[in-house]
């Protein structure tokens, strides 16, 4: 038998120089944007950054340390076959379905599921990424406003097998920390204050 371990060779080593930086997702780097800013600029482009997922059958206690974990306020939710089935929010966990899934059922919070209160994905409104492509995030902004939402889902068609996939995702509070604005409260009202007078003092 042939040692293919003498076929290898180590890789030259050096020293690393000063002054030197290092690579950023594309797209996903958070400097300050403005209002008319290409919206791919604000997009979570799951190309580059991994999805936060969460399975359906999981408590809220652990799917709530998932968000805490990875600094986000979403997670999608999949089933075994990692296909998207729904989305659970911070504000699901936070607000009231938990305590109307209690009352409802008679269980206790620990017996709540993700599935007990997440957005079903009959229920979940997606953009496709041709339109946002040529979109501004002014543009993304008015979509979520006019929605009521904390997030949108942007979706694209896969070439070959025609599937269609979840490409990105838009946050109210990741844009409003793009365009400067401390979100110091859950309240979606209080975000979109923000971003509004963040975008009037752009001009």
């Amino acid at each position: 038998m042939v040692d293919q371990t003498k076929s290898f060779q180590p890789l030259r080593i050096a020293r690393l120089s000063p002054h030197t930086g290092y690579a950023r997702p594309f797209f996903y780097v958070q400097n300050p944007v403005k209002a008319s800013s290409s919206a791919l600029e604000v997009m979570t482009d799951l190309r580059f950054i991994p999805a936060g997922t969460v399975s359906a059958n999981l408590d809220l206690d652990t799917a709530t340390q998932k968000m805490i974990a990875r600094g986000v306020r979403s997670l999608l939710v999949t089933d075994d076959l990692d296909d998207v089935i729904g989305i659970i929010t911070a504000r699901d966990v936070l607000g009231d379905r938990p305590v109307n899934v209690m009352q409802a059922r008679a269980i206790q919070y620990t017996d709540i599921r993700v599935r007990d209160i997440m957005t079903a994905d009959e229920h979940i409104e997606v953009l496709d990424l041709e339109d946002v492509l040529h979109a501004r995030v002014g543009d993304i902004v008015e979509t979520l406003k006019h929605s009521g939402r904390q997030h949108a889902l942007v979706v694209e068609e896969e070439s070959f097998s025609g599937k269609k996939t979840i490409r990105g995702i838009f946050s109210a509070s990741q844009i409003a920390r793009q365009l400067g604005v401390g979100v110091q409260t859950n309240a979606l009202s209080d975000t979109f204050a923000g971003i509004d007078s963040a975008m009037s003092a752009q001009g």
